[in-house]
Order: structure tokens, then sequence, then C-alpha cells
């Protein structure tokens, strides 16, 4: 990881709403660990806010790769989880020093009138519409709804990860955002322990990664390979990458549905990720709420051939350098993947796109310089 010349004085900058660093859960965990680390690589001082229990020691305080880590209690269960971490987090921020602070996920934004007490900057960054997501009940998808409402009213900045939730904040309340995006990092990782451990062969296998949650469509997908599977014995196996605290009844349905050439890894992160993803010969991203996803632009980034759920957020990344099936149509992606596995060369030229507009568009490092250049704007405006 490269330290470019820091360009700003000095920041103390808070990074809250996520589960902690390093990365072990999903993509804002990603997004805390690269921006957090490489802020303090440019000479600033940055906290990043995990999860504990009730019975932890409140504030505990560790380092990770000079990032300072503070826990603070929360109760783990679906709807208490994210919540009350804001709630305790927040509170915990009013007796710590700080230029500027950062919230992850609107989901934390009806606690945010907590950071205004600080009187220094709050940037939101509102993730996708998370309100659409299938999983939540009806009091989950309104907590989602007036988080968006307070994430307008209280941030100084709203951040969107993409074009298409800029728009939607724009037509839903008139709310103007910076459109910062994820970026990629690719870590070349020949096949080696991993890819033996689940009995794969280099660039022979399909990969799907993702939380196991409804909306991210893991159902769909095996349901389209075990088509594939059943017209073509040959096809390569199609591996699972995710897992889920709160779908237990979901991953059973997703387990009793596979077929027998399906492979569940689990959670997987670092080098085990990094080598799972270099390795594969296509690559499926099935979402279809969020805005840009972590693992979509990864797989670009490593030159794999890509294949997207056609919603509005994914054509925004993928461009013209990969290939899509209608939203959902889930025939549609069993036929793309049977073509793209028959047809080695136009996977090859895709793959070659997909690299080319990762790294040229999503670059950490540009990310980091935009979101460093709005806390110093943000943090000087406030001191005048």
């Amino acid at each position: 990881m490269s330290a470019p010349q820091q360009s700003s004085k000095p920041l103390r900058i808070v990074l809250l709403g996520t589960r902690g660093v390093p990365a072990r859960y999903g993509g804002f965990e990603t997004f805390a660990e690269q921006l957090s680390t490489r802020l303090v690589q440019r000479g600033h001082h940055v906290t990043v806010y995990g999860r504990c229990g009730f019975f932890s020691r409140w504030g505990k305080r560790d380092s990770y790769r000079g990032v300072e880590r503070r826990d603070t209690p929360t109760i783990f269960h679906k709807y208490l989880e994210t919540p009350l971490h804001a709630f305790t987090s927040f509170l915990d921020v009013l007796f710590r020093r700080c230029d500027a602070m950062l919230v992850c996920n609107a989901a934390n934004s009806p606690f945010a009138w907590i950071l205004k007490l600080k009187r220094a900057p709050l940037l939101i960054n509102v993730d996708g519409i998370e309100r659409n997501r299938a999983k939540w009940n009806s009091l989950g998808k309104l907590w989602y709804r007036l988080g968006e409402r307070c994430s307008v009213w209280l941030a100084t900045r709203v951040v969107s990860d993409a074009e298409v939730i800029a728009d939607y904040y724009r037509d839903e309340y008139g709310c103007e955002s910076e459109v910062i995006p994820y970026g990629v990092h690719p870590q070349p990782r020949p096949p080696g322990e991993v890819l033996k451990s689940f009995g794969l062969q280099p660039r022979e296998y399909i990969l799907y990664v993702s939380r196991l949650e409804p909306e991210n469509n893991a159902l769909g997908v095996i349901e389209a390979y075990n088509a594939l599977a059943a017209a073509d014995s040959s096809a390569p196996p199609l591996v699972i990458v995710g897992d889920a605290p709160y779908a237990t009844e979901y991953k059973q349905r997703l387990k009793a549905t596979a077929c027998d050439r399906v492979v569940f890894t689990g959670f997987q992160f670092g080098a085990a990720y990094e080598e799972l993803q270099a390795n594969c010969r296509l690559y499926v991203q099935a979402t279809e709420v969020g805005g840009t996803h972590p693992a979509l632009i990864e797989s670009m980034s490593y030159g794999n051939c890509v294949i997207a759920n056609g919603t509005p957020e994914n054509l925004e990344v993928i461009g013209e350098a990969a290939r899509s099936f209608p939203k959902n149509d889930f025939v549609a992606l069993s036929a793309l993947m049977g073509e793209l596995l028959r047809d080695r060369s136009q996977a090859e030229e895709l793959g070659r796109r997909a690299k080319d507009r990762a790294l040229g568009t999503y670059s950490w490092d540009a990310v980091v310089l935009k979101y460093e250049a709005l806390f110093a704007s943000l943090a000087a405006n406030n001191k005048r």
C-alpha cells in the first residue's frame, strides 16, 4: 500500500457505524479499514469504533496498523445491534477530541443529533436504499426511512457511493450529496492452500461473494447453477463465499437447494479471500440493493469475467466491461454462464476490460484523497 505525501494539516478523524477493523464482515468494514489505514499513513489520527457486548469493557482500546480501535457495547440482535451501537458510540465520542466525523450507514442517523453536540463536521455515508432489503420487517423499513431523513437533516455533508444513490437523494429529498465510490487495491495471489482446502482448481470455478441474505439472491444463483450443471456435466463448481449472522433459515434453504457441486466456504477475508478472487473463471454479482458493491469492483480489478444482476447500481459500475442479465432473471443468468464458459475468448476480453475499468475508475488512493480534501475543507470552514 502506497503512502502518498500528506497534503493537509493533520486531523483527528472518527469513523463510526461499522463493526470495526480489521474487516471481518462486509463492505463498510473493508471501507473503514482501507480509509482509516491510508489516512494514518498520510499523517492523520484516526479512531474507528467497533462493537462489543455489554459485559465487555466499555471503551476498550487497542491499535491496528496505526488506527486507534475503540469498542462500545451493543446487543447482538438483528434489529437492535446497529442502532444501539450507534447510541453508545455516539455518546462516547462526546468525550473525545475530533476535527471531523464520518458515520457509515443511514441506519445510524436517527441518533446523529448526539454528534451535532460536538460542533464538528459530520459526514454520513448513506450506503444504498437499505429499506428495500427483503430481510427487514415494516418496523425495520420505517427505521431506515427515518435514517434517510435524519441523514439529510443532520449531516454537514451527505456522501453517496454511486450516482444512482445521489440521484435518489436529490429526487426524494432535494439533497445534493458528494459522490465518492469505494476503491480497489488488488493483491495477486497464486493458487495455494485455500483452493486446495476446498478442492478447487485455478480458473475452474464460478465465484459468488455476498452476505447470505435474500436480496443478495444467492438462492437465484444456486438455482441458475443447478440448471447449468444438469445440462452440462463438465461445468466447473460454484463457490459461495459469505455468511450472515441472522439468516439461519435462509442459509438452510440454500444448502438444501444446492446440488453437490456447490461449495460453501463461509466468510473469507484477507489472503484467503484474495486467493479465491484471483483465481476464478467467472464471477457473479447478484445483489439487487445497494450502491457500489466492494466485491464487484474487487473482482473486476482482478481481471475476472463478471456477470452482474441488471440493477441501475450494478450497471453504473460495470459500464461496457461486463455482461449483465435482466434484473432477477435467473434463467437468463444460467444461459449467460453457459455462454461465457464455452466462449473463453469473450470471457478473457471482458476480464481485460473489467480490470482496466476498475483500476482506472475505482482507486483507493483517489478515494482517500477525496475524503481527506472533504474533511480538511469542512474542518477549516468549521473553525472559521
